[in-house]
């Protein structure tokens, strides 16, 4: 099975590393250009019109990959197709909002009714499909032995999961790289513990996407070629999401993805206090902005959030893996 694993990893790494310089002059040349807000930080202005709906470059290299596994080792399982299900229906979502954005040139894309409604339509039926199979109602503490029988309000508890998580990815991705790092970081976590955790399928699911991911970042890293847009946002989210809910990781998710939960956080600081005080608490949310707003380079506010995502991915691991051996 480690084969497997490795074999997927490096199969979508290849295919998302031919894809991209295919993809990118394309999508240049269709005008699939990043529209950058004013209100940003004025050194971003000059990625404008640096393609994006990227995330379609990954979603195609991790699609091709689980195929390819599932013809020739059939080693793909219900939970590999539902993670790849909820993946590409959030990657759906964020498709239509940047075509809204970029195609349409209506600046928000679609409104944030329309968008919440789609979530969790996608959210709905992930979950519809999960009742048909086995599934636990208790939620695990890592690190202990407590464990809390949500009962009947865990249906609520996972749709809010799969609907906050995608908007917490969503948030992070503001500079270049920064999600797509974290993200490999978190996906290559949730390898380890899928795997240890005997769910095959979900450790296939999570190193195919690290995969592909991988060579993504290849093409988003600082310079940017290319962005991934709420295209490759909000299936990352989707991906996480459906991830912690079938390998009972929910509240690990908190530990894994503490910096999307950093990101968040700050936004809804940032907005209570305006609304409240007038004042706010940091120069700009989400926080990464603040960095770079006092001082901080672009690459340097990345790579130092990369570090914290590998120490909390690790700490992860083993609450989760080291604590169980």
């Amino acid at each position: 099975m480690t084969l497997i694993l490795l074999f997927g990893l490096a199969v979508s790494f290849l295919i998302t590393l031919v894809c991209a310089p295919f993809f990118i002059p394309a999508l240049r040349k269709l005008h699939f250009g990043q529209y950058i807000r004013e209100e940003g930080p004025k050194s971003h202005q000059k990625k404008a019109g640096t393609p994006t709906m990227g995330g379609v470059i990954f979603l195609i290299g991790l699609s091709l990959a689980i195929l390819i596994i599932a013809l020739r080792f059939h080693a793909a399982t219900q939970d590999t197709y539902m993670l790849l299900f909820v993946t590409l229906g959030f990657g759906l979502i964020g498709l239509l909002d940047d075509f809204i954005k970029v195609v349409m040139k209506r600046n928000m894309g679609l409104t944030s009714k329309q968008k919440m409604l789609a979530q969790i339509v996608i959210a709905i039926i992930f979950w519809l499909i999960l009742t048909r199979y086995d599934y636990s109602t208790y939620l695990s503490f890592p690190g202990t032995g407590w464990m809390i029988n949500l009962s009947w309000f865990y249906p609520i508890f996972a749709i809010f999961i799969l609907i906050g998580v995608p908007n917490a990815t969503n948030l992070t991705d503001g500079m270049d790289g920064l999600l797509t790092g974290l993200a490999s970081i978190v996906f290559a976590a949730y390898a380890i513990i899928a795997y240890y955790s005997m769910n095959l399928g979900a450790a296939i699911f999570a190193a195919v996407l690290l995969g592909s991911l991988l060579g993504f970042l290849i093409f988003n890293a600082h310079p940017a070629k290319v962005f991934m847009g709420d295209t490759g946002s909000l299936a990352i989210g989707g991906a996480l999401a459906g991830l912690a809910i079938l390998t009972k990781t929910e509240i690990l998710l908190v530990v894994l993805g503490g910096v999307f939960v950093v990101e968040t956080l700050s936004v809804i600081i940032q907005v209570i206090s305006f609304k409240t005080t007038g004042k706010r608490v940091f120069k700009m949310s989400p926080i990464h902005h603040h960095f770079e707003l006092s001082g901080w380079t672009e690459w340097k506010v990345v790579t130092v959030f990369w570090v914290v995502g590998l120490l909390l991915a690790a700490i992860g691991i083993y609450l989760k893996v080291g604590l169980a051996y």
